[in-house]
């Protein structure tokens, strides 16, 4: 992978807000949307997510998950140039929120300072085993947890 395209996935990571994340249901896929919020090395991905979500209690079964964060689409002629990464990981729930987690999360989601106020909501971490990077139609990367770190650095 190029210093562009390693660019490009450090910009996807940190500005996209919004993933779809894949849990397992009863033995068969289930994908949700949730704000996330990467970790500055790319090391883990924050989710913020109440006890009463369906993929809360999927992680807690199988923390088996898969992140996917998509470039938004702008209308392009080919949607297939579109940004994207899919992340394979596993989830597992903090038992705390550690106060500077807390506060980037706020800083990046204010409006959901009231889920804080909620008693089943908790921050789960899900550690990437690796990734999958499409930076445009036939650029296509198969990247290691050390590969995403280098893309975190590069940026």
């Amino acid at each position: 992978m190029d210093e562009a395209d390693r660019r490009t996935l450090a910009r996807l990571l940190r500005e996209s807000r919004i993933a779809h994340l894949a849990t397992l249901r009863e033995g068969a896929p289930m994908c949700s949307m949730t704000p996330y919020l990467a970790a500055p090395d790319f090391s883990a991905f924050y989710l913020h997510v109440s006890a009463l979500a369906w993929h809360t209690q999927d992680m807690a079964r199988e923390g088996r998950v898969a992140l996917s964060v998509a470039e938004a689409d702008d209308g392009r002629d080919d949607p297939f140039t579109l940004a994207r990464v899919a992340i394979r990981g596993e989830a597992q729930r903090l038992a705390a929120d550690p106060a500077e987690l807390k506060a980037a999360w706020l800083a990046r989601f204010p409006a959901q300072a009231i889920h804080f106020e909620l008693g089943d909501f908790a921050f789960w971490r899900i550690a990437p085993r690796d990734a999958r990077f499409v930076a445009g139609f036939g650029r296509i990367y198969n990247l290691s947890v050390a590969q995403l770190a280098e893309a975190a650095r590069e940026a």
